[in-house]
């Protein structure tokens, strides 16, 4: 990831006391971005790379505190054998590749879903990119890899069912701890603040199973790019549409003016 620090036109329109603390990706297109060049599907996963640096880059110069990216989900797994193991070759090589400049770069690098389900190889790298990064708190990059948002709220579901089967948690106080903030955390995302802005490429119009709890209120924005084209000029016109947005969550236009 290149460590230069060139301004682009676009960051002075930003106002940076409306910067999203917390913008998610749908990474969509790289197999139709290799289509039209007559290249196979893998083509385009190894492009989208540079899309990944570029929203990496993006996101810091505009203060973004997190960037979660859609990489791999459950329903990815039903792909062609050989697509997938060139996928997960792919997060091997670029973790091993990248995680030296990101660590200089003050990135932090996080991952959620079901990992168990990754080749060994894969968690391994995994574990090693987050241990090498942790002491970092520019920007959390966190990695989204067999994950779905049904999935997340299933897990989060049997955790709680678990803890009240073995006593842990009192039958007669399940209705005053179990509040939206308790079953929050035990979502694969604690920690992290909910998304305000959920960017998908390609020009599909749909979440596709994503961060489904936690985009309860986030701000959805669509591009026709598709994502291995995907570059720090996109981010930011994403983050200036966010911006000429009022977000009232429930509330009226007149009571978000007296606020």
């Amino acid at each position: 990831m290149p460590s230069a620090e060139e301004r682009h036109p676009l960051l002075d329109r930003l106002d940076p006391d409306r910067i999203p603390q917390h913008v998610a990706i749908t990474m969509d297109g790289n197999g139709r971005w290799a289509k039209q060049r007559s290249r196979p599907r893998v083509f385009g996963h190894k492009n989208g790379v540079e899309a990944v640096r570029a929203s990496v880059r993006a996101c810091r110069k505009a203060k973004v505190r997190f960037l979660t990216l859609y990489a791999f989900s459950t329903e990815n797994w039903k792909r062609p054998e050989r697509e997938v193991n060139a996928l997960m070759e792919l997060l091997v090589h670029s973790l091993r590749k990248e995680t030296a400049e990101l660590l200089e770069n003050g990135v932090k690098i996080a991952v959620i879903g079901n990992v168990e389900k990754l080749p060994s190889v894969c968690r391994r790298e995994l574990q090693e990119a987050m241990r090498i990064t942790a002491a970092n708190t520019d920007l959390t990059l966190t990695l989204a890899l067999s994950y779905s948002g049904r999935w997340d709220i299933l897990q989060a579901a049997r955790a709680f069912a678990h803890q009240a089967a073995t006593g842990a948690l009192p039958a007669d106080r399940i209705d005053a701890v179990l509040t939206e903030e308790a079953f929050g955390d035990l979502l694969s995302t604690h920690g992290i603040p909910d998304p305000e802005l959920l960017v998908r490429t390609s020009g599909e119009h749909r979440i596709s199973n994503y961060l489904l709890w936690q985009g309860a209120y986030s701000e959805l924005y669509f591009t026709n790019t598709l994502w291995p084209d995907f570059r720090e000029e996109d981010l930011y016109t994403a983050l200036l549409d966010f911006q000429g947005r009022e977000r009232r969550f429930g509330k009226t236009s007149e009571q978000i003016e007296v606020q």
